[in-house]
């Protein structure tokens, strides 16, 4: 054992004894969180016109503050691209966060002084938990690679701004430097396709211990490893143990990862994002990633089936119920108050607290009365393909309101890697499992106002043409699981 694992799994100890402080005391930790952002921000533009001086409260805050989503609170952040000071959180940001909207184009995410630093400490964290837990902190000597955004920034009225994962990369402490890919110059190359490529010449003969990224993405790069190597990815990094990932589920991609690195391998969730680093999974044998109570962030759920409707109780961490679907709603150092990320989780543990990703608030299918949520096709997904050789690279399910003939239904475009023998029986047993997942959805098979699912098969590399096509290939983008709409299904039946 080398002295760098072995001063890992002392500083791992001391993290997690660290966490174990505030875990323990939630409800305390989420009052004093929501204290120092209320008093820390009451002289700004936004504390002044919502009150903060009156607030004491959850409750209060509740009373005074809205809950906004980007574009209700896009007056605030544009005084702060404007260069203004004191409008959202004091001072100015030390960047902007620059991420695709859906209405509004460009959206600009502060990142404070106060806020930047919990995005590093929790990826941190999250592996220090895994080598507390675990032991195995051997893979501290090999080489990490995380596929992230290009690190070269942008300016605007004196503030930088870039991708999230691309100003993160600025902040890799120094003890990872030397051991961290691939080089500086390859990770600023625009371009996805030629970033994977360069890449894949610069670790193939390396020694990767752990690979980082959104799980569709890293599929791209081990399959070009495949290629130029001939044999598995576990053959050809005998060392690699460990894949964190964030942004998707990793439950589709499993079987066919499985395959790629021809090994299981451990693996670490995470949940980052522009607006704030949430959560991170602290155990490989409880379900979840625990809720990041302390980091500068107070949270806020509201149950999805009543929110939109007038007026929705807006539950505290106190509060919360396992498995229930909730959208969450995040207040932050950053400087975003009653902000709607769009995400919704569901509590798979209350001791601590832990959560699932299930969907997006505008991410779901609901033609027909089912709102089908993202976590729902993605389990139904798993069950029909255990226990087969089924392997699926990527799939987006939509609504076929108006087919040609016969009843409406839900089109499901799979990209295979290994496709059914049969397909009749795998639509059905995708149908069955559907069907156990959403009492709606059943209702709607039952009552014959629905047939059962209609599966579409998708060329390879369909959805990597798809986002190539959209301006969004790699990165953190992500194909939708879910679409009321027929928009992206209409582009994939053009290939």
């Amino acid at each position: 054992m080398s002295l760098k694992s072995i001063i890992a799994k002392i500083f791992a100890k001391n993290i997690y004894q660290k966490t174990q402080v505030w875990a323990t005391n939630p409800v305390v930790a989420q009052q004093k969180v929501l204290q120092q952002l209320i008093t820390q921000a009451q002289h700004t533009a936004f504390g002044k016109d919502h009150h903060f001086n009156k607030i004491t409260t959850a409750a209060d805050f509740a009373k005074y503050v809205p809950v906004r989503d980007y574009e209700a609170l896009k007056p605030y952040v544009d005084r702060v691209v404007q260069g203004e000071a004191n409008i959202l959180w004091k001072g100015k940001p030390l960047y902007f966060a620059k991420t695709s909207g859906t209405t509004s184009g460009a959206k600009y995410i502060p990142l404070t002084k106060e806020s930047m630093p919990y995005h590093i400490e929790a990826a941190r964290n999250a592996i220090l938990h895994y080598i507390h837990e675990t032991g195995k902190a051997d893979f501290v000597d090999g080489k990490m690679i995380f596929l992230q955004g290009s690190p070269i920034l942008e300016e605007k009225n004196g503030i930088k701004l870039g991708r999230l994962s691309g100003i993160v990369a600025h902040f890799v402490p120094k003890y990872l430097q030397k051991n961290r890919m691939p080089s500086w110059e390859t990770n600023c190359i625009e371009d996805w396709e030629t970033k994977v490529n360069a890449t894949v010449e610069e670790t193939f003969h390396e020694n990767m211990a752990v690979i980082s990224g959104i799980p569709s993405w890293v599929q791209m790069y081990f399959e070009k490893l495949h290629q130029k190597g001939g044999k598995p990815v576990g053959e050809i990094f005998k060392n690699f143990n460990l894949f964190i990932y964030g942004g998707v589920n990793y439950e589709p991609y499993r079987a066919k990862f499985e395959n790629l690195i021809g090994r299981k391998v451990d693996s670490i969730e995470l949940f980052p994002a522009s607006e704030g680093f949430f959560a991170y999974q602290d155990s490989q044998k409880e379900k979840g990633m625990l809720l990041l109570l302390n980091s500068g962030i107070f949270y806020e759920f509201i149950k999805s089936d009543e929110f939109y409707t007038e007026n929705p109780r807006r539950y505290t961490i106190g509060e919360v119920e396992l498995n229930v679907n909730y959208v969450l709603i995040i207040s932050t150092n950053a400087g975003l108050w009653g902000y709607n990320i769009g995400d919704t989780v569901q509590f798979t543990c209350l001791k601590p607290y832990r959560i699932i990703v299930s969907g997006r608030i505008k991410h779901y299918i609901s033609a027909f009365g089912e709102h089908v949520i993202g976590k729902e096709v993605e389990s139904a997904l798993q069950e029909a393909i255990i226990g087969t050789s089924i392997r699926i690279n990527e799939f987006t399910v939509a609504p076929q309101i108006t087919p040609a003939k016969g009843l409406p239904y839900h089109e499901w475009f799979i990209e295979f890697e290994n496709e059914p023998q049969d397909s009749a029986a795998f639509a059905e047993a995708l149908d069955n499992a559907m069907r156990k997942q959403n009492v709606y959805y059943d209702d709607l098979i039952v009552g014959k106002v629905l047939q059962k699912v209609v599966v579409t098969k998708v060329v390879k590399n369909g959805f990597q043409d798809y986002m190539k096509s959209i301006g969004k290939l790699g990165g953190q983008n992500k194909v939708p699981r879910l679409s009321n709409d027929r928009k992206i299904a209409d582009l994939l039946k053009t290939q």
